[in-house]
C-alpha cells in the first residue's frame, strides 16, 4: 500500500456494504480511510491553542497520521448543571478550538471535534454514570448540554467531523432529545456527525439513523481471565468483534468509526484496555494489541477508521498510561499506516 489509500479486494459482502454506505453518505459522510490520533491535554485544553500544536501535528503526520482529534471539556454537576470551563463566544472563538483546525488544514490534515463531559468532582464514576432521578435535573442537563454542543459545533464548523456525545449511556433512552440535538447541530455545521458509544453500548443507541457513522469507543476485551495473551488469542478476539461489528454496520446501513482505540499500560490491557494505570504493564503487549487492531481496521470494509488514544502536545507527548508516543508505539503506527521513516530517523 502507498500513502493513505487502501487497496482491497471487495467480496460480495464488502461490495454490498460499500453500496449501502454510498447511499447513506450523499448528505455528508466520513471518508473511507481515517487514520487518526487524539491529541489530549494535561489542562483544560489551552495547549490546543498554543504553539505546541503545530510541531505535534507535524510529528504525527510524519508517522502516517491523517486525522487529529481534540476533546473540548465541560463539567457536569449533581443537579444537572453543565459548567463551561472556558468561554465559548462564537464572535470571539477560543483559540484552543479554532487554531487546531487551522493548523491541521495548513498541514494537509483533517480534524475531529469530540466533546467530553468531565465527571471528576461530581458524584459520577464515569461518563456512562451521568444521569439523574429528578426531572428538573434532566431539564437542566439537556438545556445546558445542548447549548454547549451546538455552540461548539458552530465555533468548530470548519472541522472535518464532529461528535455529538461521548459515552453517555444513561441518556440513550431519551431518543427524541438526541434527535433534536443532532438536527440543531446540522443547522450550524456541515461536518459529518457521529456519537461515541462505549464498546458495550453501541448496539443500544437508538438514533444511528440520524448520524453518518456508528462511533465506537473500541476498548473491546480481547481475552478472558483464563486465556493467555498471545498473538493468536488477540487475533481471535478481534475477529469475534469485527464480525459482530460488520453485522451491525450492515443492519444500520452505516459504517463504523472507532472514535477511540487504545491500550492502557497495565498487565491486563488485553482483558480490560480501559482499566489500570501506569503500573508494570508490558509495552510489548500494548504494541501487539495495537498492531492487530490496526490491521483489523485496515482489513474490514465496515470500519472506516480509528482515532488512537492518546498523544499529548510537545514537549511531553507520551503521557503516563496509554503511552502512545513511545518509540515502540511510533513504530507500530508507522508500520501500520505505511509511512516510511524520514532519512534522519533511519
Amino acid at each position: 500500500m502507498m500513502g493513505s489509500m487502501r487497496f482491497r479486494t471487495f467480496l460480495p459482502l464488502g461490495l454490498t456494504i460499500a453500496l449501502l454506505f454510498g447511499a447513506a453518505a450523499e448528505a455528508g459522510c466520513f471518508p473511507t480511510s481515517i487514520r487518526g490520533v487524539t491529541v489530549s491535554t494535561h489542562r483544560s485544553g489551552q495547549e490546543w491553542g498554543s504553539d505546541r500544536m503545530r510541531p505535534t501535528m507535524e510529528q504525527l503526520r510524519d508517522l502516517g497520521v491523517e486525522w487529529i482529534a481534540i476533546h473540548p471539556y465541560a463539567g457536569v454537576r449533581a443537579d444537572g448543571t453543565i459548567r463551561i470551563f472556558r468561554g465559548l463566544d462564537p464572535d470571539a472563538p477560543p483559540e484552543e478550538i479554532v487554531r487546531p483546525i487551522r493548523e491541521a488544514h495548513a498541514l494537509g490534515l483533517k480534524i475531529l471535534i469530540k466533546p467530553h463531559l468531565a465527571y471528576w468532582g461530581s458524584p459520577f464514576a464515569w461518563r456512562g454514570d451521568i444521569g439523574f432521578e429528578d426531572p428538573a435535573a434532566w431539564e437542566r442537563f439537556w438545556s445546558g448540554y445542548s447549548d454547549w454542543i451546538v455552540t461548539l459545533a458552530k465555533i468548530g464548523r470548519e472541522a472535518d467531523g464532529f461528535v455529538v456525545g461521548t459515552e453517555l449511556a444513561r441518556t440513550l433512552d431519551q431518543k427524541q432529545r438526541w434527535v433534536d440535538l443532532i438536527h440543531a447541530v446540522r443547522q450550524v455545521s456541515e461536518a459529518p456527525l457521529t456519537y461515541a458509544a462505549n464498546w458495550d453500548r453501541y448496539e443500544s443507541v437508538p438514533f444511528w439513523s440520524e448520524l453518518d457513522a456508528i462511533g465506537v469507543q473500541a476498548y473491546f476485551p480481547l481475552v478472558d481471565a483464563e486465556t493467555e495473551t498471545t498473538e493468536a488469542t488477540v487475533r481471535a478476539g478481534w475477529l469475534r468483534w469485527s464480525q459482530r461489528l460488520t453485522a451491525f454496520s450492515k443492519a444500520q446501513e452505516r459504517p463504523v468509526l472507532f472514535t477511540e482505540l487504545g491500550y492502557n499500560h497495565s498487565p491486563n490491557t488485553a482483558r480490560e484496555p480501559w482499566a489500570g494505570g501506569p503500573g508494570d504493564g508490558d509495552e510489548a503487549v500494548m504494541a501487539l494489541c495495537t498492531r492487530i487492531a490496526l490491521e483489523t481496521v485496515e482489513r474490514e470494509d465496515s470500519i472506516v477508521g480509528t482515532f488512537l488514544w492518546k498523544w499529548f502536545p510537545e514537549p511531553h507527548p507520551a503521557g503516563r498510561d496509554y503511552r502512545l508516543a513511545t518509540p515502540t508505539m511510533r513504530d507500530v503506527i508507522r508500520e501500520a499506516w505505511d509511512k516510511e521513516p524520514d532519512v534522519e530517523e533511519r
